[in-house]
């Protein structure tokens, strides 16, 4: 009888993969996601994000080497997504209300440099921001940016004539924070300058330099501008001058309108000896419209701005204006519109203002001061 042959030895199998391995072999090229990162890592999907989150339900050992295979495998996080689940756009409103159509661009030097500070600020917390410019009498259009959920929260760049329009979000408790004027009777939350103060130090520095017939030229229907008129006559007054109406001169913060109502003003024949502008830009316009009617500045006339624009310290003369800080005010706006979409309670501030003293003012106080023009 024939012998069986021999049984052969099955081929040696090696040990089962772990699970980390069997997860790894799986990533294959492409986008790597959280459910790839808790496969490799042996864990829950929900782990993971416990542990990108900082959660201390999570142990160390564990949290380390999710860590180190999301930095080996450049895995981020779809905030986004996250923000979806949570009810949360992770966009920042950025809105400017206008008085004027054609009233002071987003282009606007002050705008633009506020805005670089705010950008700045909303992108340190993970954020997106969007930029409105909101029209005369289409206040609603910021309500819609929140009804619409494009938008957590609005960051609004001056008062115009939306009061009532930014009343109106604050009722809602709506996360809002305004870049202007501290009202009497408002209800939502604001960061700005103190404009009273900055324009009385600007206007008593005019008439210390011998100057008595000092233009305001700016709009006072604006919230700030009233208060920095506030200024300009507490000062006028303070040294025994009669503020003069024919010297109150209204303009638009847009740089035609001003060299418009300066001229009006020269073609008018009104005698004055400085021009306390309501911004850098309006006084660069008064500027000009001096120059064009062969007058010199300071010699002539002195002129203050208002803001400190980068352009101020450059121009021909150089121009002296009050400072505002908006470093400050832009991360200021951020941390109080953040403190309310997480619930907490915010304040309004008002920041301290500098008067930064150039050539457009003129000589020092105790030489001889021009005649009135």
């Amino acid at each position: 009888m024939a012998e069986k042959p021999a049984a052969t030895a099955a081929p040696h199998s090696p040990p089962a993969a772990s699970t980390a391995q069997e997860g790894q072999a799986k990533v294959k090229a492409g986008v790597v996601k959280m459910d790839d990162i808790a496969r490799m890592a042996g864990v829950s999907k929900s782990t993971v994000s416990r542990a990108l989150s900082g959660s201390p339900l999570v142990n160390e050992e564990t949290r380390v080497r999710i860590q180190a295979l999301v930095e080996s495998h450049s895995y981020r996080v779809d905030t986004r997504a996250q923000g979806l689940r949570k009810g949360q756009t992770r966009t920042i409103a950025v809105v400017i209300p206008l008085l004027h159509e054609h009233d002071q661009p987003i282009s606007d030097p002050f705008f633009l440099e506020l805005l670089g500070h705010i950008a700045d600020a909303v992108a340190d917390h993970g954020y997106d921001l969007l930029l409105s410019k909101i029209g005369p009498g289409r206040a609603s259009g910021m309500t819609d940016l929140v009804d619409t959920g494009r938008v957590d929260g609005l960051i609004a760049i001056g008062q115009s004539t939306a009061h009532l329009g930014l009343e109106q979000l604050a009722a809602r408790n709506l996360p809002l924070v305004v870049w202007g004027a501290q009202l009497a009777d408002q209800h939502y939350v604001t960061v700005g300058s103190d404009n009273r103060a900055g324009a009385e130090r600007a206007v008593s520095h005019l008439i210390a330099q011998g100057r008595r017939r000092i233009v305001f030229l700016g709009q006072r229907s604006v919230p700030e501008m009233r208060l920095r008129h506030d200024g300009y006559v507490a000062a006028l007054e303070a040294a025994g001058i009669t503020p003069d109406p024919a010297l109150d001169v209204p303009t638009r913060f847009a740089s035609a309108a001003a060299l418009t109502a300066m001229r009006s003003l020269l073609c008018g024949g009104a005698s004055f000896d400085a021009v306390f502008a309501c911004s850098d830009v309006i006084a660069i316009s008064a500027i000009r419209a001096l120059q064009d009617q062969g007058l010199t500045v300071p010699e002539d006339v002195a002129v203050v701005g208002y803001d400190d624009i980068q352009m101020a310290a450059f121009y021909n003369p150089a121009l002296t204006t009050v400072r505002q800080d908006t470093a400050t005010g832009g991360r200021l706006l951020v941390d109080l519109l953040f403190a309310q979409i997480a619930g907490r309670s915010a304040r309004s501030v008002m920041l301290p203002t500098e008067l930064v003293v150039r050539a457009s003012s003129g000589t020092v106080s105790g030489t001889t001061p021009p005649a009135p023009r």
